[in-house]
């Protein structure tokens, strides 16, 4: 069973911490539960913190794990790659994808690798926009997933551009990569998304060296159950086969 749901946080500075703390005994009682009664023992919910990106590419091989785990229910967390650590905070989750480098209190971090976006753009929106000096970004059309979505402004910055004159919000992987693909705007998309649509000419890269790289960890309970670690194993196994390698500290 998988239930995937995109979910704002509403935590409670007071008492957080008790209801982590209580979340992961929970979590460890489930263990003893199962080994007592292996056979009738209930699923338990394994609620975990990832981007959309993430889950579109190399994330999938962790749901192929999860379909043969017969003790657990997985639930994805949608959350933009630097705002997911507050659903450990207040134990909503046992582990996040994540880009922010700060520790959770109680819990344990691990580099993943390096996810690395690209600036494109179907030809003909280049095309239209091209400039004696490059691309004119100010004008040219930008699509954006959210309004959390920093990745083209990061891009953005270092052309010495603030602001766009036209942004579209797409809160859709795929209807983000449509948008991209039908001309709609230029977007940072990542590597394993492009697939072979910069061979085919579906979409051309702007700038030859410009990219965005997400460097993503994982977070999880330090308290970790058999179920917790189980899962951690997996998706270090998927980061290794589908990130670029994890920089160096």
């Amino acid at each position: 069973m998988l239930v995937v749901r995109a979910m704002p946080c509403r935590a409670t500075p007071d008492g957080q911490i008790l209801l982590r703390l209580a979340r992961q005994m929970a979590e460890l009682q489930a263990d003893v539960l199962t080994e007592l009664t292996p056979a009738g023992g209930q699923r338990r919910r394994l609620p975990v913190v990832v981007n959309a990106d993430s889950l579109a590419t190399w994330f999938l091989p962790v749901l192929s794990d999860a379909a043969g785990w017969d003790d657990c229910a997985l639930e994805l967390l949608i959350e933009i790659e630097d705002h997911g650590t507050e659903h450990l905070r207040t134990g909503q989750a046992v582990g996040a994808v994540t880009s922010d480098p700060v520790v959770v209190p109680g819990c344990t971090i691990e580099p993943l690798g390096t996810l690395r976006y690209l600036p494109v753009c179907t030809p003909a929106l280049a095309d239209a926009y091209r400039t004696s000096n490059g691309v004119d970004w100010q004008r040219m059309p930008m699509m954006r997933f959210s309004a959390a979505d920093d990745l083209q402004h990061r891009l953005l910055e270092r052309h010495g551009v603030r602001e766009v004159e036209v942004e579209h919000v797409i809160p859709s992987n795929q209807g983000y990569l449509a948008g991209v693909l039908t001309g709609l705007g230029w977007g940072v998309v990542s590597e394993p998304q492009l697939g072979d649509s910069l061979q085919t000419g579906a979409l051309v890269r702007l700038g030859a060296r410009d990219h965005v790289d997400v460097h993503l960890a994982w977070q999880s309970w330090r308290l970790g159950s058999t179920a917790t670690v189980r899962l951690t194993e997996s998706v270090h196994r998927a980061a290794r086969r589908g990130l670029r390698p994890a920089r160096r500290a």
